[in-house]
């Protein structure tokens, strides 16, 4: 039986390893938390840091693993690509694979390969980032140069609470390292987001989607996604033509890689962040329902080594997700839902029992669950998501 290396076991991850095991492979998990629900469902077990390399690169050899995945996990991706290229397994490049993980290196891959992107500092204290400040203009956007999920980041207007921003965004980097850019102002209602899936080097599947923010609870973290994509005709070439040309320039090969991208009033294309990974927050589900394919079948059997073939599908209007979150810190009691709303919800997934902790949801490891819901028209999305924070109410003691 061959045998496959999952790195991280979080209630979002354990369908990797449930489609893993579907697939007849024997699944190795390594995640550093002990109460990991993914270790009870994995043929084994170690309780290592996913991003210990050399600790995983051990394990590796010692099971004589056929394939290694880190499946919607940005930290665990450069350790997968690192192992695997060490034991000529399947994998897309460990340098571009990091390039992407790095804020600070996959800017300054944008520069160099012709991409738009802004201007930019990457800073190891808040001394140096203080002293350059003074280059930018506002707004600015302060974040680690190595998280995901919106983690550690501000968006600023001015320099009030600059210090507190600083210090905010290096709480959240393991290797205590920011960056500062400049804020680009996006041409459409919604960032674009989303996951698309690279077989031998073009892209196959296109899971293009409207990005959801919650201004009243945090503008920057995402609350859930909807399709169609709300793009021009011409934007959409653009943002296709774009991420096809990162792709080659990377010399990605088979993966699924999770994207966030900004169209400008000039009608460029910005890419903000490329994770060489599968997207959290059940993107890869939603795809699934949208696009009539398995997301996570595809990112198992590319890690295995196997040809990913898809038909081509034209995408089933209007899928959106929401992702269930609060303002305040407390015990979560339930969520109450509008009768509006009941007869579009095709699917709940919660990952917090009443009376378990919940915290205010200032990034998206933060959320509570995540509510699938299939909608009967464009109308009908857009009245329900434009209030739907009246249509969905998390109850916190």
């Amino acid at each position: 039986m061959k045998k496959i290396l999952l790195l991280g076991g979080s209630a979002q991850q354990v369908i990797a390893i449930e489609t893993a095991k579907r697939l007849g492979y024997y699944t190795i998990l390594c995640d550093y938390l002990i109460d990991n629900p993914g270790q009870y469902y994995a043929d084994k077990f170690y309780l290592i840091s996913t991003t210990d390399k050399e600790a995983i690169f051990k394990v590796a050899l010692d099971e004589s693993i056929d394939g290694v995945i880190a499946y919607a996990s940005d930290p665990a991706a450069p350790t997968a690509a690192y192992v695997a290229e060490k034991m000529n397994l399947p994998t897309s490049p460990y340098k571009s694979v990091e390039t992407l993980c790095n804020k600070d290196k996959f800017r300054e891959f944008l520069y160099q390969n012709g991409f738009h992107a802004p201007q930019s500092g990457g800073y190891d204290n808040a001394v140096e980032a203080n002293a350059d400040i003074g280059r930018f203009h506002f707004p600015i956007i302060i974040k680690p140069v190595d998280s995901s999920g919106s983690k550690g980041a501000t968006v600023l207007h001015s320099l009030d609470e600059l210090e507190a921003a600083l210090n905010y965004a290096f709480s959240f980097s393991r290797s205590h390292r920011i960056i500062v850019e400049e804020f680009i102002e996006k041409k459409h209602p919604y960032l674009i987001g989303g996951d698309i899936f690279v077989e031998n080097g073009k892209i196959i599947l296109w899971g293009l989607l409207n990005c959801h923010r919650d201004s009243n609870v945090n503008p920057l973290v995402p609350v859930g996604k909807s399709y169609p994509l709300e793009l021009d005709a011409v934007d959409i070439d653009n943002v296709k033509a774009t991420l096809q040309a990162m792709v080659d320039k990377l010399h990605m090969k088979s993966c699924g890689m999770n994207v966030e991208l900004v169209v400008d009033k000039n009608g460029k294309v910005w890419p903000i962040d490329v994770g060489p990974r599968n997207g959290g927050n059940m993107i890869p589900d939603l795809l699934g329902m949208i696009f009539n394919v398995d997301v996570v079948e595809m990112a198992i059997k590319s890690a295995m080594g196997e040809i990913v073939e898809i038909e081509s599908h034209r995408g089933i209007p209007f899928y959106a997700t929401h992702n269930l979150h609060t303002a305040k810190n407390g015990k979560f009691e339930g969520v109450i839902y509008s009768e509006q709303i009941r007869p579009f919800i095709v699917r709940e997934c919660l990952y917090k029992k009443p009376g378990e902790a919940v915290e205010y949801f200032d990034n998206a490891a933060k959320a509570i669950g995540i509510v699938f819901l299939k909608f009967d028209s464009h109308k009908k999305m857009q009245e329900i998501l434009n209030a739907v924070n009246e249509h969905i109410k998390v109850t916190v003691q």
